[in-house]
């Protein structure tokens, strides 16, 4: 365990720079900073990362919990989260920062070769990027990469190196994430014909081949943001062709090839391909 001294002398400096503080647990988990939420007993999720319905004067745990204010940090209620400490966590939204939280050696490959240069701290299994600006927290926006922002936490492991540079599109991008669509199980995917007989109004079979191969070109050279991509691509196919029923399995087939040579397995592209049917209302 940190001790008291230790981690709320930490926390207390982190926060006279202006980042939003907050204790963690040994397993990496907030506490629940009042005996109100302490156990869980407000209706907070059992990891307690995210607030529950509390009726506390003010958040106590959890991300929304991370404050600047150091009365707060050192009160009564904060005391006893600090003595059982494991580490001190910030709120990186809070201070406007974005940090990309690669988890793997390989990850850290990838940001080295597409990321512009930041400020870097290293992890356990990798390192943190720290961008100035901030985005949505989403977590798995490739293999073994997360976004930390808003309504998000992050351990502090120390200053790092590097200057830090305003938060990148290709890292906003990373974001644009389509909703997950809960699937029992991957299944093969029909298209209806529409009401008036499903004639398809394409005048030639070169159509729906160059548009097949286009999209093919599109999620084949990709460079980053492919998880987006490859969405990006379904959808734009079955706006085009998806209603006439001129699509064929083979089709189909082409674009879950070409999207599972880019790292997407077979299920984000059964997820990815369901979403965009119903984002069209297919």
């Amino acid at each position: 365990m940190t001790p008291v001294r230790d981690a709320l002398s930490v926390a207390l400096a982190l926060a006279a720079g202006g980042l939003p503080v907050m204790p963690l647990r040994a397993d990496k988990g907030p506490f629940g900073n009042c005996p109100s939420c302490t156990g869980t007993a407000c209706g907070g999720r059992p990891n307690m990362k995210t607030p529950g319905p509390c009726q506390c004067p003010r958040p106590c745990h959890a991300w929304a919990a991370a404050t600047t204010d150091p009365t707060v940090l050192s009160s009564d209620s904060w005391t006893a989260a600090w003595r059982r400490a494991g580490a001190v966590a910030y709120h990186p939204g809070g201070a406007g920062l974005t940090v990309v939280d690669l988890d793997s050696a390989a990850a850290v490959d990838w940001a080295r070769a597409t990321l512009p240069p930041t400020r870097t701290v290293a992890t356990t299994r990798g390192e943190h990027w720290i961008y100035q600006g901030t985005t949505r927290s989403v977590n798995h926006v490739r293999d073994g990469v997360d976004l930390k922002s808003t309504q998000s936490y992050v351990r502090w492991r120390g200053p790092g190196t590097g200057t830090m540079t305003t938060l990148p599109d290709v890292v906003r991008a990373l974001a644009v994430k389509e909703p997950t669509v809960a699937r029992p199980a991957a299944r093969a995917v029909t298209l209806a014909a529409p009401a008036g007989g499903g004639q398809c109004p394409h005048r030639s079979p070169a159509y729906l081949e160059r548009g097949i191969a286009m999209a093919e070109d599109r999620i084949t050279n990709a460079t980053s943001t492919v998880h987006a991509m490859v969405y990006r691509t379904f959808l734009a196919v079955l706006s085009a062709h998806g209603r006439c029923g001129c699509l064929t399995e083979a089709h189909i087939g082409r674009l879950f090839t070409a999207a599972q040579s880019k790292g997407e397995s077979s299920r984000h592209c059964t997820d990815a391909w369901s979403n965009a049917l119903t984002a069209l209302g297919m």
